[in-house]
């Protein structure tokens, strides 16, 4: 070969060069696409760990947030589009009762999926309600008593060696105990010796006597279970505070040291 057609040759293989330069800079290289992903292809929602690469080694998603930002895989329409399934949610059950059978509280209901969504389709919408609520139950007008105590140093029940025999006896009423935890105290019971051991947590005897009874055998106040009630010193002024009732006793006495409704 001349030294003319050695120039010519060396001349065409860099124009094919310079060809295949620009071919490449001005003509996109396919994507590799949401397709080349193995399940689940395409992701609801947003999901930044659901993308893949193109062939320029950049990356493109194929969550359905994608659509928003504007950096889909150039395949998201035709294979995610195409196969989405919109979630789908069964009715509304039932509310649930109050959460407080005695004033402000909530209650909830809830429902359940029927279809998840796959492929970017439509996120399920809320699964659960919330709304406020107030409770009235028939326990609330007890809840309500404010018991009033005393050391049980102050037992009344006693024989009066005054009373004449044609004098009315008045009918005894068999006493109970109730056993309640301190939830508060005020810092005024820390006055006195007795009302100072009503502290938070500590369990409770409080005995209910006949002379303390109302008309309906039992003495005001004396609390619920599992419901906060309110108590105050009868003899110590500002003394005052809530306890919880964990159990009853019927026919019994209180150890030592405890307390007796009024």
């Amino acid at each position: 070969m001349g030294a003319h057609g050695w120039s010519s040759a060396r001349l065409g293989f860099i124009v094919c060069g310079y060809l295949a330069f620009y071919c490449g800079e001005l003509v996109p290289q396919a994507a590799a696409g949401c397709r080349e992903r193995e399940n689940p292809k395409c992701c609801t929602g947003r999901n930044n760990e659901c993308f893949e690469y193109t062939k320029r080694k950049t990356v493109c998603y194929c969550d359905a947030y994608c659509q928003k930002t504007g950096d889909c895989c150039e395949d998201y329409q035709g294979v995610c589009q195409g196969l989405a399934i919109d979630c789908v949610v069964g009715p509304w059950g039932p509310w649930s009762s109050c959460t407080s059978p005695c004033g402000v509280g909530s209650k909830e209901r809830s429902r359940q999926v029927s279809v998840p969504p796959r492929n970017g389709g439509t996120p399920c919408p809320d699964l659960r309600q919330r709304r406020g609520c107030y409770g009235n139950d028939a326990v609330c007008s007890p809840a309500k008593e404010v018991a009033k105590i005393l050391p049980d140093s102050f037992k009344r029940n006693f024989k009066d060696p005054w009373r004449r025999p044609h004098m009315l006896m008045k009918e005894e009423k068999a006493s109970y105990c109730v056993y309640l935890q301190v939830k508060q105290a005020s810092a005024a019971c820390k006055v006195k010796v007795w009302s100072a051991q009503l502290v938070r947590e500590r369990l409770v005897c409080a005995e209910c006597q006949s002379d303390a009874m109302a008309k309906s055998d039992r003495c005001g106040g004396d609390g619920l279970e599992r419901s906060r009630t309110f108590w105050a010193a009868a003899s110590v002024p500002g003394c005052h505070g809530s306890w919880v009732r964990e159990s009853s006793v019927q026919g019994c006495r209180c150890p030592p040291y405890s307390v007796l409704f009024v």
